[in-house]
């Protein structure tokens, strides 16, 4: 029986070895696959250059072009890769027979195309960048416009504009901006491997214009995110102050000035603002076209009407944007031509007006109606985030440019 016992024992000490030894082997034909793999690929990263594609890139490292028009195939529903900027990166990996296997590339800030290799040709879709999220305490004070005053560089070129669309409403930064005025502004840094890439949104912010301060906190309501004042009154307007930024006005409203052409005085029933030809113009509000094209001394004019009786006039332009048409809807904001010299004009200008049943009305003097307030159910949870907003805020004495390394996203949701 003892002999018995050690044979068995023998037997499954054997058979255990023999698992071990087999699994070891294929452990190790594994990673010696993998390596030789990895020896026989190559990454080739890149960056496109001023009127460098694709093309360009496969023909320089020798990749076969039939794969590129694969790929091509497969990311146009997702990124068609004609479109390429000067300064985006990318990254393309090949196998051993110089075969492409993957291919990233930087579509902008929040989004990479990956286009993979699978068993029936190439796959593509646009991956979200994963930033990290950290709250930025931002302060300055106005020296000579809105731009320089927040800082040089791109980002903070962004930041200043999405700061004038928050105020746009209460706040017409051709016209009302002053020497002095400071600003402050909480707002979403977002970072990737350790480095400041772009703002993300406003948080809460604070301009002190001319004796008068406004306020504006982001707020979610219902599902959407808008911004308010102290008292969870929207600021947004059924118009916006401007229909276009950071530009001078060079003729006010008047019911009589000496036309620059014609020589003889006439009303001026509206605004002229001077900016460079091609200067996008925005609709100040929703509406509907009901004339777009070639009206006398306006040269190419838009019209919109909007509710309860106003319009607004967009002349001068140089063109019409394509997608504005007689009888077409449009959202606040929206595009419609660009900055011209078109009609009875001495340079590059928009002529704006606004009218009220028909009537010309200053746009600078006229109170216009506001949007939704917050609702009183949520006005409790907007009261607690305006106070934390208050404190960073109150933190920040102009000019300072600071952040605090608070990871999250620091929306309040109710």
């Amino acid at each position: 029986m003892k002999k018995l016992f050690a044979a068995v024992i023998f037997l499954i000490a054997a058979a255990w070895m023999l698992i071990q030894y087999r699994d070891a082997k294929d452990v190790k034909e594994e990673l010696n696959k993998e390596q030789q793999e990895s020896e026989a690929s190559r990454e080739i990263n890149g960056t496109i250059k001023k009127g460098e594609n694709f093309f360009g890139v496969f023909r320089q490292c020798g990749l076969d072009l039939a794969e590129l028009f694969e790929i091509r195939k497969a990311a146009a529903d997702v990124h068609r890769l004609k479109k390429v900027r000067p300064g985006q990166q990318y990254k393309i990996s090949v196998d051993e027979d110089n075969r492409v296997n993957s291919l990233s590339y930087w579509i902008d800030d929040d989004g990479v195309l990956e286009v993979s290799r699978k068993d029936r040709g190439f796959t593509a879709e646009r991956v979200p960048i994963a930033y990290e999220k950290r709250i930025e305490h931002i302060g300055g004070t106005i020296k000579d416009n809105l731009v320089s005053s927040v800082g040089e560089g791109r980002e903070n070129l962004m930041l200043a504009l999405q700061l004038s669309d928050v105020f746009a409403w209460d706040m017409d930064f051709t016209s009302d901006l002053r020497k002095n005025d400071t600003f402050k502004i909480v707002v979403e840094g977002l970072y990737l491997d350790g480095e400041l890439r772009k703002f993300g949104n406003i948080l809460s912010a604070e301009f002190n214009n001319n004796g008068n301060t406004y306020n504006a906190y982001r707020f979610e309501n219902n599902g959407a995110a808008g911004y308010y004042d102290a008292d969870g009154k929207s600021l947004k307007k059924a118009f916006l102050k401007a229909p276009l930024n950071f530009r001078r006005i060079s003729s006010y409203y008047s019911g009589r000035r000496l036309h620059p052409i014609l020589k003889v005085y006439r009303p001026h029933h509206g605004l002229d603002y001077s900016a460079p030809a091609g200067t996008p113009v925005s609709a100040l509000g929703d509406g509907k076209i009901v004339f777009a094209g070639y009206r006398g001394g306006y040269g190419k004019l838009v019209i919109i009407r909007h509710h309860n009786g106003y319009e607004t006039y967009y002349g001068h332009l140089s063109r019409i944007d394509k997608n504005v048409r007689s009888g077409k809807k449009v959202v606040q904001g929206q595009l419609v031509g660009n900055v011209g010299n078109s009609g009875l004009s001495t340079g590059p200008h928009l002529h704006f007006e606004l009218r009220v049943n028909n009537k010309p009305v200053n746009p600078l003097t006229v109170k216009l109606p506001r949007g939704e307030s917050v609702p009183k159910k949520s006005m409790a949870g907007f009261r607690e985030f305006r106070n934390r907003m208050d404190t960073r805020l109150a933190s920040i004495t102009p000019p300072v440019f600071a952040f605090t390394k608070e990871i999250g996203d620091n929306v309040f949701r109710n």
